[in-house]
């Protein structure tokens, strides 16, 4: 395996149960571009089990990562607790990147919208929202 990437070449593993734990940081989320993740320890935990003609991957990703929030747009943490343990594959893969498997089980288990909490906003930007706020104005008005 390479450590650096946490890719793992299939055919140099002996058959059975391999365990792989590992961190992503925020040195490996600033690398890849155009990601919506500004930083972040996660823990990865994986299970490879190889057998002769097939095997099965089980992925466990927990931390926190930061965003950048919706509304405000300060940079916020987000609590990511998740498994993954039916992928699918087009091909007989012979390399597998851990890392990149665990960044998609990262990407897709994110909120669809991230904000603070009531009240954890950036109070400057908080109050130019407010200043800003369209409301339905009734017919009486």
């Amino acid at each position: 395996m390479d450590e650096k990437s946490h890719i793992v070449a299939l055919d140099s593993l002996e058959l059975g149960a391999h365990v792989f734990d590992f961190q992503l940081d925020s040195a490996y989320f600033g690398e890849i571009e155009n990601s919506e993740l500004l930083g972040g320890e996660v823990k990865v935990e994986a299970h490879l089990n190889l057998r002769e003609y097939d095997f099965d991957l089980d992925i466990a990703v927990k931390g926190l990562v930061q965003v950048t929030c919706d509304r405000c747009l300060d940079e916020m943490d987000v609590a990511i607790d998740a498994e993954e343990n039916e992928w699918e594959w087009d091909d007989e893969p012979k390399l597998i990147d851990l890392s990149w498997l665990a960044y998609e089980l990262i990407i897709v288990n994110l909120p669809l919208v991230h904000s603070h909490q009531d009240g954890g906003c950036n109070p400057e930007m908080d109050a130019l929202l407010q200043d800003h706020l369209c409301t339905e104005v009734g017919e009486d008005e």
